[in-house]
């Protein structure tokens, strides 16, 4: 995979997103609001952040370094998905974001 090609990471983010659309569709009838993606996100953050404590070693819980990689994963493509569900460009916001932070950092 070319990691620094964002354009396909993205692709490849929400053609996932839509796969699980189908999933809850045959599930429950309908897809996931925006909420309900938000609030997945949420989980996965929080996640992320107990492996990073076990990483750490301030929090007792095995096989925290392969789940670890993956939560830090699933954030970054909930974040895509989120961004797309809102009609925000990632790529464009994540740009003005590092230029705004680096002019402040000067």
């Amino acid at each position: 995979m070319d990691q620094n090609n964002l354009d396909k990471i993205i692709e490849r983010s929400l053609e996932i997103r839509d796969k699980y659309h189908d999933l809850e569709i045959q599930q429950n009838g309908e897809e996931w609001t925006i909420e309900q993606d938000a609030l997945a996100f949420l989980t996965d953050a929080g996640l992320a952040g107990r492996n990073i404590m076990s990483h750490q070693k301030t929090w007792s819980k095995s096989n925290s370094e392969e789940e670890l990689e993956h939560k830090l994963s699933e954030n970054i493509w909930w974040l895509i998905v989120l961004a797309d569900r809102t009609g925000i460009d990632i790529k464009e916001a994540l740009d003005k974001f590092l230029t705004k932070t680096e002019n402040i950092l000067k």
